[in-house]
């Protein structure tokens, strides 16, 4: 049974969250600041963190970066949850690496539909455990990448959407696939997500990063090695 750290400081929301996630069969630890959701994360070690972003003692953003700073959480995936509809949060939340966004409200269907999507991406990637191409190496049970031989520090969707350009290289991929494939979603209405994934992931990338091509009207494609 997974586990899910809700970190929400209105208890009324917080209940329904973690009612609805019970009754789809995950268990779920409830936190109402960002200084305890920080304090739980760390040792309770979930399989996702649900945090919203308006948080008392300490706020969403800065709970993400202790999250990601600490060797035992910060591979964890973490779905952003807030009032805030405007793009630059949601964008925001996106570059800092969190793994999804969700504004409230939102329904329990869409929420579930979330949950799944990026827990699924936080597994091991089906096949053979390793994976080369070029200066790329992907280690599938762990989600360990290396880049030249030096391991990158890469979210699970990153791991993921890189992996999946990698053993298509040299043929152009589309948004629509790409995000079906990778996030889950069935249409584009989330593809500023994949663009905001991919600006993240080049930059991790440094001078490889333009292995990674965008097609004009298509999508994105990894150079095929000559």
């Amino acid at each position: 049974m997974h586990k899910i750290l809700i970190v929400e400081d209105e208890p009324d929301i917080a209940e329904l969250i973690a009612f609805n996630l019970d009754r789809a069969g995950y268990a779920t630890v409830i936190a109402h600041d960002g200084i305890s959701g920080l304090d739980l994360a760390l040792a309770e070690g979930p399989d996702l963190i649900l945090l919203d972003l308006m948080l008392p003692g300490k706020d969403g953003f800065s709970v993400f970066k202790d999250i990601r700073r600490d060797s035992r959480t910060n591979r964890t995936p973490v779905i952003m949850l807030t009032a805030r509809a405007q793009t630059e949060d949601r964008i925001q939340g996106l570059e800092a690496g969190a793994d999804d966004y969700l504004t409230k409200p939102f329904s329990p269907k869409e929420l579930i539909l979330r949950v799944q999507s990026v827990l699924r991406r936080s597994e091991a990637v089906p096949g053979s455990a390793r994976f080369e191409y070029g200066p790329l190496l992907f280690e599938k049970n762990t989600l360990k990448f290396f880049l030249s031989n030096e391991e990158l520090d890469l979210t699970a969707t990153e791991f993921k959407l890189l992996l999946y350009l990698s053993e298509r290289a040299g043929t152009p991929q589309s948004r629509h696939d790409l995000l079906r494939h990778v996030w889950g979603y069935s249409d584009a209405v989330n593809s500023r997500t994949l663009d905001t994934h991919m600006k993240r992931l080049r930059r991790k990338l440094g001078d490889q990063a333009g292995m990674v091509e965008t097609m004009r009207g298509v999508g994105y494609r990894l150079r095929e090695l000559t």
